[in-house]
């Protein structure tokens, strides 16, 4: 096998913090791909789906992470089940209390609804990021730790803060082009670890020089 296991739930048995997050889910509503995982000592990361709250079927939305991502501890997906009717006069749900007050449960097209959230491949989520709904990260991104992602957030950049702003490109506008039409992440295993060097360089002439 040229790699870990990606249908392992701890692919390495020397860090048990570590789990594979695809191979743990039990919703639907939540697509995650191989290799992308989730690291929390406490619980082995099987937990991941604690982290993604307010999330109910009857809504429709999405939560849709790529491949290869790296997510820390205390990362939190809110989902648009958070959202309040806000075109009212007061957005305190009164329905969810029952006992009469459920006559002015809000229509779904009454509430907020911003769609799937996404997260690119090869993305780095730093510890105790919050992500809100229908937000789009693209691939490549790094947030840093403690952020807030209430707006997308373009491919191979470097973002932060509350609200999370982007704080740099991580390469220049020719090799970040590059990356995303290579899109290593859908190799095969085998070129993935003949080509490991090469992946972990920023040297564009090297990038090029990969053996497909």
């Amino acid at each position: 096998m040229f790699g870990p296991d990606p249908n392992a739930v701890h692919p390495n048995e020397h860090i048990p913090s570590v789990c594979y997050i695809k191979n743990v889910i039990t919703r639907p509503n939540i697509q995650v791909g191989d290799y992308t995982y989730y690291d929390d000592a406490a619980t082995g990361g099987e937990d991941f789906e604690a982290h993604v709250t307010h999330h109910y079927e009857f809504i429709g939305d999405r939560l849709i992470i790529g491949k290869f991502c790296a997510i820390g501890k205390g990362v939190e997906f809110v989902m648009n089940g958070a959202n309040h009717r806000m075109a009212s006069v007061t957005t305190y749900p009164f329905n969810i209390f029952a006992h009469g007050w459920e006559k002015c449960t809000p229509t779904l097209e009454e509430l907020p609804f911003k769609g799937d959230t996404v997260v690119g491949n090869d993305v780095w989520l730093g510890q105790n990021v919050t992500v809100l709904p229908g937000v789009h990260i693209g691939d490549g991104a790094i947030i840093g730790a403690n952020s807030v992602v209430a707006a997308d957030i373009p491919p191979y950049t470097v973002a932060a803060g509350n609200p999370c702003r982007v704080i740099r490109p991580r390469f220049d506008a020719e090799l970040t082009e590059y990356l995303l039409k290579l899109r290593w992440w859908d190799w095969s295993p085998e070129v993935i670890f003949r080509n490991l060097k090469a992946l972990c360089s920023g040297d564009l002439e090297q990038i090029r020089r990969i053996e497909r």
